[in-house]
């Protein structure tokens, strides 16, 4: 849903390529909910039966009248959050023997450096448009934005595949 809002309030001022990418990650993201609803099933559960937070949401309606401040929080902050600490959380499944759950984290994780990639790719190409520093608009607005959840750990290595230098995030270590 965050990918099709970003094509519904954004898409009309960018490129088709920008649209192409957005339709990509909207259907990565469908997929990965039906692998996690499938797999909860088996383990007896169902999305929804456990409290969740509602952050990406949250920061969506934060950033709903910005596409820069869009693209700073949501794939470059808070999916790139996501490549940080998955690693860890399919160590631990594998540990336990849920290697299909393992599976499935890496395949999200996989998809994640993508995603975060085309977040990257497009806040450059803002920047370089509208004639903007990139990691000075990138801190400014996630200090706005982010009531300051631009903290280590990092995944370097996976932040690093997707175009995220470690110099725009290096404040914050």
């Amino acid at each position: 849903d965050l990918a099709a809002d970003m094509l519904a309030r954004f898409a009309h001022a960018m490129p088709r390529a920008f649209a192409e990418d957005w339709l990509h990650v909207a259907a990565d993201e469908a997929e990965h909910f039906a692998l996690l609803s499938a797999r909860l099933t088996v383990l007896g559960a169902a999305y929804g039966n456990l409290p969740a937070h509602d952050g990406l949401w949250q920061a969506a309606a934060k950033t709903a009248h910005d596409l820069l401040a869009r693209l700073a929080v949501v794939p470059m902050v808070l999916e790139a959050r996501g490549l940080d600490v998955t690693p860890a959380m399919i160590q631990k499944l594998d540990r336990i023997g849920d290697t299909e759950s393992a599976a499935i984290l890496r395949r999200i994780y996989a998809d994640e450096v993508g995603h975060v990639a085309a977040g990257v790719r497009w806040f450059e190409e803002r920047c370089a448009a509208l004639g903007l520093n990139v990691a000075t608009t990138w801190r400014d607005l996630t200090r706005r934005y982010c009531d300051g959840a631009v903290r280590p750990p990092f995944n370097d290595d996976a932040r690093g595949r997707a175009g995220m230098a470690p110099a725009l995030y290096a404040e914050a270590r």
